[in-house]
């Protein structure tokens, strides 16, 4: 028997049963490995922290069943299918489940070489990648990063491995701020972003960084933001807030001349998609120039699914990657911070 998570309400999350259709032509069954929760997206879901009428509102109805981030391996081919073979491991956006019926090219192969959990950050590696596009960032940029969370983290990591000099983060959970040493940060600043210009300045040659990202998710950081970005500088809103009349501009827009521009997952175009972004990652996760080594900090077994959720929803700092073990071969050494079934 398959099994799923699902919200059915509020704070209300089941690890329930499912029958899962055989593979229709053109289609795979993937028997899940691990998955990773998207601990900003997951948790606005799960604790309906957002408000009526948002892109949120019309998004999370019951049932609703989260995650996109999975990597399995192909158990059964369905009439057709040819660039793919059975017991190969492939990343696949859907949610948290035990197995699912896909089509073939929405799986994206992955390299031998590569841990089952270091490639379920594929997903967040590509939402934080359209960040990295609309940053434009040029050799020798500079980067003010604010927060610290995984979209700050993948963040970072893009900004390093494409040439940024100066690659600062902002946060106040303390912790946090190590990940983003190991990721690549050049500076951390811990505290409220309010209370951060002077040390931007410190940390960047005297000078306000070209490109902010704010990667919170929280409203009340964006016109905080907007002080700290360079005259003609750019801010990249890629937190996805659930309360967006909370955001409001300031008068640095057009007196200093900031373009401001949201980076989305949906971003796709010809050049940059899902199966380009995908392999890079890979490529860069094998050359070693994007590491995520140590970002999975808690385990969980999925019938343990609730514990997961309260602990993102009220320990959040406390967290950074919180996977789901379907299979019990995840590939990579146990980090030391684990919450193990049972336990």
């Amino acid at each position: 028997m398959a099994h799923r998570l699902s919200f059915s309400g509020a704070e209300s999350v089941s690890y329930e049963a499912f029958n899962p259709t055989p593979p229709g032509p053109g289609q795979v069954r993937v028997t899940a490995i691990c998955s990773l929760m998207s601990t900003g997206t997951e948790t606005i879901a799960y604790a309906r922290r957002f408000a009526a009428g948002t892109h949120w509102d019309g998004w999370v109805k019951y049932p609703f069943y989260p995650g996109y981030a999975l990597i399995g391996r192909v158990v059964e081919l369905g009439e057709g299918v040819s660039e793919l073979r059975e017991n190969q491991r492939v990343a696949v956006r859907v949610g948290h489940a035990s197995e699912a019926v896909v089509d073939a090219d929405a799986c994206f192969p992955v390299p031998d070489s590569v841990p089952s959990e270091s490639a379920a950050w594929f997903a967040l590696a590509k939402i934080t990648s359209m960040g990295a596009r609309a940053a434009q960032y040029q050799p020798g940029d500079s980067v003010l990063i604010v927060g610290a969370g995984p979209i700050g983290q993948m963040s970072t990591r893009w900004a390093s491995a494409l040439g940024a000099e100066t690659v600062l983060v902002s946060d106040l959970a303390t912790g946090r701020l190590e990940y983003a040493k190991r990721g690549g940060a050049t500076g951390v600043i811990d505290g409220n972003i309010d209370d951060a210009r002077d040390a931007v300045l410190e940390l960047n040659h005297g000078q306000l960084p070209r490109v902010v990202i704010d990667s919170t998710g929280h409203a009340e950081v964006f016109a905080s933001a907007l002080g700290l970005v360079a005259d003609r500088g750019r801010l990249v809103l890629l937190g996805d807030t659930g309360t967006p009349s909370g955001q409001h501009l300031t008068s640095d827009v057009i007196i200093r001349g900031l373009t401001v521009v949201g980076a989305h997952d949906g971003h796709e175009d010809a050049e940059w998609n899902a199966g380009r972004i995908y392999r890079y990652f890979f490529h860069l996760l094998q050359t070693g120039r994007f590491s995520v080594d140590g970002l999975i900090t808690h385990r969980f077994g999925a019938d343990r699914c609730q514990d997961a959720y309260s602990l993102a929803v009220k320990a959040r700092h406390d967290t950074m990657g919180i996977l789901f073990d379907w299979a019990g071969e995840s590939g990579v050494p146990e980090p030391q911070a684990t919450v193990e079934a049972g336990v």
